[in-house]
């Protein structure tokens, strides 16, 4: 199947993952809510697996989360090499580095995780959804596969990544005011996404159903 558009979104969905976890190191607090600076703009990548499999199935969906499993895999095993690299003697800033890099791998393992089981969920979601409803109720499919996707995401990457790093009783404000902001985040951006499928749609004459796809998410070449 080709695709004009399909090269692009899969970077835009590696970009997003790449920088997400990056930044996810950083806690803050805003409007009482207890939050990791990568919530900014992980919901993208579930917005992009939303437009993915709306318009260019599962099984491709299946290859882009795969792709980025793989450019996250690569940043921490040079995140990991950069930070063993001896210092050179009038650099001061390795200890700073460190405290922020080599939480990295621990981050992205537990995003590895969390996405696969979130993603996964979000996009098998939509879909089943779009057969049972024949293609209609777009807006309603992407909704609920993002309440169900981000909430097990949310769950076990807080879980995976912040257990014996922040209080226990933490973790679970935590995990509810992230999953909420992700989710009024992906809501407001839900005209926007609608607009954008329904272009791709037309630019690329393609408008694929899940009928005989297998769903395992292992089997890359169905």
């Amino acid at each position: 199947m080709s695709s004009k558009y399909l090269p692009v979104l899969t970077g835009l969905f590696v970009a997003c993952l790449l920088i997400s976890n990056t930044i996810e190191a950083k806690v803050f607090t805003a409007f009482g809510l207890t939050l990791t600076a990568g919530t900014i703009i992980f919901p993208l990548a579930y917005i992009f697996g939303d437009v993915l499999t709306e318009v260019y199935g599962y099984a491709a969906s299946r290859r882009v989360i795969w792709t980025g499993f793989a450019a996250l895999a690569l940043m921490v095993l040079v995140y990991s090499v950069a930070i063993l690299l001896p210092p050179a003697a009038d650099w001061p800033n390795q200890t700073a580095f460190e405290a922020i890099f080599a939480q990295v791998p621990r981050i992205s393992a537990a995003s590895l995780i969390a996405y696969f089981c979130g993603e996964f969920i979000n996009s098998y979601i939509v879909a089943k959804m779009k057969i049972a409803t024949d293609g209609r109720q777009m807006a309603r499919r992407f909704a609920v596969s993002t309440l169900f996707g981000q909430f097990v995401d949310t769950t076990v990457f807080t879980l995976i990544a912040f257990t014996f790093v922040m209080p226990w009783e933490s973790l679970p404000a935590m995990i509810g005011s992230m999953w909420l902001l992700k989710v009024v985040w992906e809501l407001i951006a839900l005209p926007l996404t609608l607009r954008i499928v329904l272009w791709l749609k037309r630019q690329e004459g393609i408008d694929v159903y899940d009928r005989e796809t297998d769903f395992n998410p292992f089997h890359l070449s169905r």
